[in-house]
């Protein structure tokens, strides 16, 4: 077994999106962790989740990685950003929907980034080397968490290497990020909650030549196949001829899968199956997210359909939210009690996330086969197309959701100061900017062309909108207390003072504002609110 240290501050079990991204959160922090992940290879054949969405490569770009990830993925923006749906993918096109996902080929100014339509091993090959980079940061591949137990003072755990020897590591925390069939989830006594979707699901990844050589209906970055005897939804994996597919209602026992990717392509085209993985959607949470050091990230705490795209990038965001607490209770500058806010903080994300792809799932392929030919070149075929974009319709959210995705918020977190403005509505498709303690900092291009968010520290960061605006005090508190706090003076933007809605906005480290306002009338209080040692009470909503 590869040198196992006695002790360590961090360990993760699981590395996956949810433990690499927790490790390139910590790592980048100077924390020691140690991640311990038993698949010695990323199956490129099997691409599981593949929308990276606009929050996640913001999350990417604070890391320096958003460029690295789209120069090697095999699919570019610029290729397709809309999902049509059709009769067949040389059939008739029955209705789109443009720039879903967040793909966007020109920067708009509610994101610094794009989404971005990779396979998940590019994306976590890509985070393994960002992680393996950081001189705080061990990956042992090939070596798996066989058995946890939670204490108070910490965590003990046993690792499996290899060669099947066994050895026992304590650690400070522990991050259970080694998903639904890992050990630390019953370590806790913890238990999902929930249900499973009614149909079984076929994955198939296949080649074929025909599909290139020949013109499509569309140019898409996903097809939604209505009509034929079998439904689907299928996409590109390269522009080399590889593509994937999803049909729901399939026993794989009883199904030839090349058949299957011909009955829905809707002609007899060549087909070079690569891989099939049948599954089952499941709607499921944790009835709690933490044991007593052992944390459950990504889905270890939570599982939730591939229907928009979500399952991948609210993991990454559950490990952002932890991380950057971990690391300011080991480096010394919060209480332990600052890591009480993370189930408050990231369940109520969960839920909503798992609400808003479960209910998709009574919109599938299958429901919307339609009696009638749809590839009827007369009038009766076109109006039954019509009539059938129009029921299609009801699938806007599932590739319109900037409002959950940039639009998740933590409003009743012990963390922020609520300042009694009226907070925007929960909406699933509409993002609202919003600059309320809780929220993602809106993100604006400066003047000079710059991102608004690039400018914020690793640390927290004191927004100043207004010339004269008091902040000596509160950089003082700071310093004595070892709270890595910059100031960035704005005033030279007016918007700014507008758009955030205060002269001084206190942004976290993950880019969520913690309180704004215009003085700080006591910077300790707000320094332990924020920390999470204490509360401080709301004003009077004007």
């Amino acid at each position: 077994m590869t040198t196992l240290p006695a002790r360590v501050p961090v360990l993760i079990a699981g590395g996956g999106p949810s433990g690499l991204a927790a490790a390139v959160e910590l790592g980048r922090r100077g924390v020691e962790v140690i991640v311990i992940e038993p698949r010695t290879t990323l199956d490129p054949l099997r691409p599981r989740a593949k929308t990276t969405s606009v929050r996640t490569m913001e999350h990417l770009r604070r890391w320096g990685l958003a460029d690295r990830l789209r120069a090697r993925a095999p699919l570019p923006v610029a290729h397709a950003q809309d999902v049509v749906f059709c009769t067949g993918l040389f059939g008739h096109e029955i209705t789109r929907f443009p720039g879903a996902f967040g793909l966007w080929t020109t920067r708009r100014d509610i994101a610094a980034e794009s989404g971005h339509q990779a396979p998940q091993p590019v994306v976590e090959e890509l985070l393994r080397e960002a992680a393996a980079a950081l001189p705080s940061v061990t990956l042992l591949i090939g070596h798996r968490v066989v058995s946890v137990t939670d204490g108070p003072d910490e965590v003990r755990a046993v690792v499996e290497g290899p060669d099947g020897e066994r050895r026992e590591t304590a650690a400070g925390y522990l991050l259970g990020c080694d998903g639904s069939a890992g050990v630390t989830r019953p370590a806790i006594g913890a238990r999902y909650e929930g249900s499973s979707g009614a149909q079984p699901n076929l994955s198939i990844t296949f080649r074929s030549l025909a599909l290139d050589e020949r013109p499509l209906c569309a140019v898409g970055v996903h097809y939604w196949v209505i009509g034929a005897a079998r439904g689907g939804l299928m996409g590109r994996l390269d522009l080399a001829g590889t593509w994937w597919l999803i049909v729901q209602g399939i026993d794989p026992r009883d199904t030839d899968p090349v058949a299957l990717v011909r009955t829905v392509v809707g002609d007899d085209v060549d087909v070079d199956v690569l891989a099939t993985d049948p599954w089952s959607a499941r709607m499921l949470l944790v009835d709690r997210y933490r044991g007593e050091r052992v944390f459950l990230v990504g889905d270890a705490a939570h599982l939730n359909p591939p229907w928009g795209g979500h399952g991948f990038n609210t993991c990454v965001g559950d490990a952002v939210n932890i991380a950057w607490k971990l690391a300011a209770v080991l480096q010394g500058w919060a209480p332990p009690s600052l890591l009480d806010s993370y189930e408050t903080e990231r369940r109520p994300v969960a839920e909503r996330t798992i609400a808003a792809a479960g209910s998709q799932e009574a919109f599938l392929a299958p429901s919307f086969a339609a009696s009638g030919d749809l590839d009827d070149e007369g009038p009766t075929g076109r109006a039954l197309r019509g009539r059938l974009a129009e029921a299609l319709q009801v699938k806007h959210p599932e590739f319109h959701s900037l409002g959950l995705v940039l639009g998740y918020d933590y409003p009743d977190s012990p963390l922020v100061v609520p300042d009694g403005a009226p907070v925007p509505a929960p909406d699933l498709t509409v993002f609202t900017p919003s600059a309320h303690p809780g929220a993602r900092l809106p993100h604006t291009w400066l003047p000079d062309g710059g991102s608004v968010h690039d400018l914020l520290g690793d640390g927290f960061t004191l927004l100043r909108l207004a010339p004269g605006a008091p902040v000596d005090a509160l950089l003082d508190d700071a310093a004595r207390a070892g709270v890595p706090l910059r100031l960035l003076d704005l005033d030279h933007v007016p918007r700014l003072r507008t758009l955030y809605g205060a002269d001084l906005v206190l942004v976290r480290p993950d880019q969520h504002v913690a309180w704004r306002g215009d003085d700080v009338p006591d910077p300790a209080a707000l320094l332990a609110a924020v920390l999470g040692a204490a509360a401080v009470a709301a004003p009077a909503s004007p």
